[in-house]
């Protein structure tokens, strides 16, 4: 099982507990399937629960409800400039059935469904 946070994802989400006054809280991740069978993804800070899986993503603690691991499996969690200001994060999820890769030229974000606005 591998959930993974790209620098400029862990760098924005430690700016966020900051602003926040998360700092004390970990970062959760979760996920549904639409009607249609894509995913839609969501994440903010929580505490941990007994039951949740824990993960040491970039130095931050990314945590899950055990029935999301396998759809959430390889997944990576991105932070990009979509417009000149306009920052997102993105979940780069190969189990969901909208995801398309990212390719080298940099004009593809490689989100499934429900990851650029999460």
């Amino acid at each position: 099982m591998t959930i993974s946070l790209t620098a400029a994802a862990a760098k924005q989400v430690l700016a966020s507990a900051e602003q926040a006054q998360a700092e004390k809280l970990s970062l959760r991740i979760a996920a549904r399937k639409s009607p249609d069978g894509s995913f839609d993804y969501g994440i903010g800070f929580d505490e941990m629960t007994d039951d949740d899986l824990i993960f040491n993503c970039e130095g931050i603690s990314v945590i899950m409800r055990p029935e999301f691991e396998p759809m959430l499996n390889g997944t990576t969690i991105d932070f990009v400039e979509f417009e000149p200001g306009q920052h997102r994060f993105i979940i780069l999820n190969p189990n969901d059935p909208n995801y398309v890769p990212p390719k080298d030229d940099g004009d593809s974000c490689g989100c499934g469904s429900g990851g650029c606005s999460s």
